[in-house]
C-alpha cells in the first residue's frame, strides 16, 4: 500500500470509526494473499516449519500470517489517535542495568511487532536515548508514515541505504552506546548482496544474518538483547527481553568464532520464539535456504 492510500484509509476511518480500518485493511491483505508472489515463499516457510502437515494447513498459516500483519497498521492507527498502548513486560530490569552505563544493542526481528516494541521502550522510560537503524527505499509509502510516528515518539532514526554503505551511520551508533543509550538493529534481514553476513542453522536449514549487530557489540563492548513484542489484544502487548548476549574475543583470530556463536544463539532464540508465535512471522522475503 502506498502512502497516499494509507493516509486516505486513515482519514476515512477517523470519520467512520476504527471498524472501517479493520475491514478495509483485511480486504487489502486478502488481495495480497490471493495475488502476491510472496505467498509462495510463505508456503515454503510454513512447510519447513511444519513438515508433518499438508499443503492445506500451510495455506491456512499463510492466510493468517497476511491477516495478522494488518494489526501492526491498525495499532499504529490507534496510537496516532492518542490511545496509549497497554502492555506487560518480561526482562525490562535487564535493560535498566545497562542504560546510562555501557548501553545496549537491541536485536529486533520480523517476529511480532518491532515498531510497537520501540514505542513501548520510550513509554517505559521517557528519557531513554533510543536509536533505530532502518532500511530506506527509493519510494517509501507506509514506511515513511511509520518512521514519522517513531520520530514523533522521541526515537532517533537513521536511514540505511540498501544500495550504499556509509561509515558515518556506524559512528552515530557508537556515540549513542557510549552515552548509555540503546541502539536497535534488525537481526534477521540482510539488505544488500554485498553486505557481510553470518551463516546460521535455522529450522534445520541455512539462514544468513547481518554481521553488523554482532560486530557493533564486539567493538563497543555493549551487550546484545533480543527483543520481541507480541499482541495480546486490541492495542495490548507483551514484550520480552532476553538475557544478555556478550561477545568477547581474546584475540583477533577468535573474533569470527565469537560472532558466529552469538549469531547462532540469536537464531536459536528466534526459532524457539517462532514456534510459540508461528502466525506472527512477518518476514515475507526468503529467509531460509
Amino acid at each position: 500500500m502506498n502512502g497516499f492510500f494509507y493516509k486516505l484509509l486513515v482519514g476515512t476511518s477517523r470519520l467512520c470509526g476504527s471498524w472501517m480500518f479493520v475491514v478495509i485493511s483485511r480486504i487489502i491483505a486478502l488481495g495480497y494473499f490471493l495475488f502476491s508472489s510472496r505467498v509462495k515463499e510463505s508456503l515454503r516457510f510454513y512447510a519447513v516449519l511444519y513438515p508433518e502437515r499438508g499443503r492445506l494447513y500451510c495455506l491456512w498459516c499463510a492466510f493468517n500470517q497476511f491477516q495478522n500483519f494488518t494489526t501492526i497498521h491498525f495499532d499504529r492507527f490507534l496510537a496516532a489517535r492518542q490511545r496509549e498502548v497497554s502492555y506487560t513486560s518480561n526482562g525490562w530490569e535487564r535493560l535498566e542495568e545497562v542504560i546510562g552505563n555501557q548501553g545496549g544493542i537491541l536485536l529486533m526481528s520480523h517476529l511480532g511487532n518491532w515498531e510497537i516494541a520501540a514505542t513501548l521502550l520510550k513509554q517505559q522510560r521517557d528519557d531513554l536515548k533510543l536509536l533505530l537503524y532502518m532500511g530506506t527505499k527509493e519510494k517509501e509509502g507506509v514506511e515513511r508514515v511509520q518512521k514519522e510516528g517513531l520520530r514523533n515518539s522521541g526515537v532517533t532514526i537513521i536511514g540505511v541505504d540498501q544500495e550504499e554503505n556509509s561509515p558515518f551511520t556506524a559512528v552515530e551508533g557508537i556515540r549513542f552506546l557510549r552515552a548509555g543509550g540503546l541502539v536497535s538493529m534488525a537481526g534477521d534481514i540482510v539488505w544488500r548482496s554485498d553486505q557481510r553476513s553470518v551463516k546460521v542453522s535455522f529450522l534445520g536449514h541455512d539462514a544468513y544474518l547481518p554481521e553488523a549487530p554482532f560486530v557493533f557489540s564486539l567493538v563497543s563492548g555493549a551487550p546484545l538483547f533480543v527483543f520481541f513484542a507480541f499482541r495480546t489484544g486490541k492495542n495490548d502487548y507483551h514484550f520480552i527481553l532476553s538475557e544478555q548476549i556478550q561477545i568477547k574475543a581474546s584475540s583477533r583470530g577468535d573474533r569470527e568464532m565469537a560472532i558466529l556463536q552469538a549469531a547462532q544463539n540469536y537464531a536459536d532464540l528466534l526459532e524457539k520464539t517462532l514456534r510459540e508465535h508461528p502466525l506472527e512471522w512477518y518476514h515475507f522475503d526468503k529467509f531460509i535456504h
